[in-house]
């Protein structure tokens, strides 16, 4: 009696499809449970935080000191109007760090003329190795002696926050994007969980960070808010409130959180230090520092906890076109690969409680791994179709219940954004975002796919840096 392989390889494949089919529910309840934990830590947090009156803690004494560290390589379409907004915050005790990382356009000369800087001798301790710093310089400006500008060599993103951390003489730093515009109240906000803190260190603090696309921007200040016109931002604008509000509200109700926005994050200074500083041989430099500083108190079996604030804290601008948007997603998968790697000790570690029995798996599973279990599942329907073999009735069924899942989990996220901070008050806002949600399994999904596969295929080939990631600036933007 032969083998008849194409019962063999109909089994196979069946089996595959269930086994993918039942990854697909497994994500889906994941998600269903996260947003279930952020709907109960959202309850709780404006409880507690929705009748504080911020502006007592500006005259507090108690109030920590804090310096912004925002690294620049070619920002000179925005730095002028970042930089007005970080020095022009509701925050007493605080200084702004501005590191020059090798521009190559004229950022540096916009600073120097804008805030009438000057070189300056500034003793410091190189607590982290860094690239070399070319000069240092302050304003002659009464007006502006909060800021502290350097020009170094380059060196990337992480090298120039450890320029930063290394001349910070505070006890709290805060790391951000220099195109990022904040919330005037942010570091009230960020400040406030260190001032809290009790038997357990604060080490870390983020905030959510949202879309500035076709946003108004004056003097550094966000005066209003709008939805993107294109298409590809406007489902960023989905994808952000899926990600703060409906995820990481989660992991910090389950102090879980691995990942803290790079685009706006505090840290301890001295758990930074202690730890070396951000890893200049990752492109993830901002998941992988949270994973080292959560891994070294657990490792020195120090009481600790990372918080998270979903006040709307900070707002940056998303890629339009997909060159740039490829080059973010591979580098995110990229820093994800790495990030994992590196600390793989930790999956299914107990040593590590909830980050090695939940966290890392989480990360593994249905951050790295979900890309190539969807393009593998893809390959084996086209072989499916062109074999004759699939079943189109299941298939259109499975279809349907992914796309309604996916449309109604952004129409959660809209509906928890409407009753909490309700930035996007107008009904077309709401009916654009709407029409988002329609849209994005057909049109975005496929490129967010393709990205984290580009991430693979440059990780394998060794592929390094971040790739020059194109602003428009926002003094582009207008109401429509």
């Amino acid at each position: 009696m032969g083998i008849n392989f194409k019962e063999i390889f109909i089994v196979i494949t069946d089996s595959y499809l269930f086994l993918i089919f039942l990854y697909a529910v497994a994500v889906m309840s994941s998600y269903l449970f996260l947003a279930y934990l952020s709907y109960k830590e959202l309850q709780s947090y404006l409880k507690r935080n929705g009748f504080i009156n911020y502006d007592v803690l500006l005259s507090c004494r108690f109030a920590p000191e804090l310096t912004l560290i925002a690294p620049a390589y070619n920002e000179g379409m925005t730095i002028e109007e970042n930089v007005k907004s970080l020095l022009s915050l509701n925050y007493n005790n605080y200084k702004v760090i501005i590191v020059n990382d090798g521009s190559k356009d004229n950022s540096m000369e916009l600073l120097i003329k804008t805030y009438k800087l000057e070189a300056m001798e500034l003793d410091y301790e190189a607590n982290i190795p860094t690239k070399e710093v070319k000069a240092i310089y302050k304003s002659k400006n009464n007006a502006f002696r909060k800021l502290i500008v350097v020009d170094k060599v380059n060196g990337g993103k992480a090298d120039a926050l450890n320029v930063g951390i290394n001349i910070a003489k505070s006890a709290y730093v805060v790391c951000i994007d220099v195109d990022c515009i904040l919330d005037k109240d942010a570091l009230l906000k960020l400040a406030k969980p260190f001032m809290e803190q009790g038997r357990k260190r604060v080490i870390a603090t983020g905030g959510v960070v949202r879309i500035a696309n076709q946003c108004i921007i004056k003097d550094g200040r966000l005066i209003s808010v709008n939805v993107p016109r294109k298409m590809l931002p406007r489902i960023q604008v989905l994808e952000y409130l899926r990600a703060f509000l409906l995820g990481r509200m989660a992991w910090e109700r389950l102090d879980g959180l691995l990942l803290i926005s790079g685009a706006f994050g505090a840290f301890d200074r001295e758990i930074v230090l202690a730890v070396g500083g951000y890893n200049t041989k990752t492109v993830g430099e901002d998941m992988e520092l949270v994973v080292r500083m959560r891994r070294y108190m657990h490792e020195n079996k120090t009481p600790y906890t990372v918080k998270y604030i979903p006040d709307p804290l900070c707002w940056t601008e998303a890629p339009e076109d997909f060159t740039i948007f490829k080059k973010q997603r591979s580098r995110w998968m990229r820093g994800t690969m790495e990030t994992l790697w590196m600390h793989r000790k930790m999956f299914l570690n107990p040593r590590y409680k909830i980050l090695g029995l939940l966290s890392v798996p989480y990360w593994t599973f249905f951050e790295f791994l979900a890309p190539f279990i969807e393009i593998v599942g893809l390959i084996i329907t086209a072989v499916f179709i062109y074999l004759g073999l699939l079943d189109w009735g299941f298939f259109f069924l499975l279809l349907a219940f992914v796309y309604f899942f996916s449309v109604s989990f952004s129409i959660l996220a809209l509906l928890a954004e409407e009753l909490t901070y309700h930035k996007y008050p107008r009904v077309k806002d709401f009916l654009k975002l709407f029409v988002g949600a329609l849209v994005e399994p057909f049109y975005y999904h496929p490129l967010a796919v393709y990205g984290a596969l580009l991430g693979y295929y440059q990780k394998i080939v060794g592929v390094k840096g971040w790739g020059e990631m194109t602003r428009k600036g926002f003094n582009k933007a207008e109401v429509k």
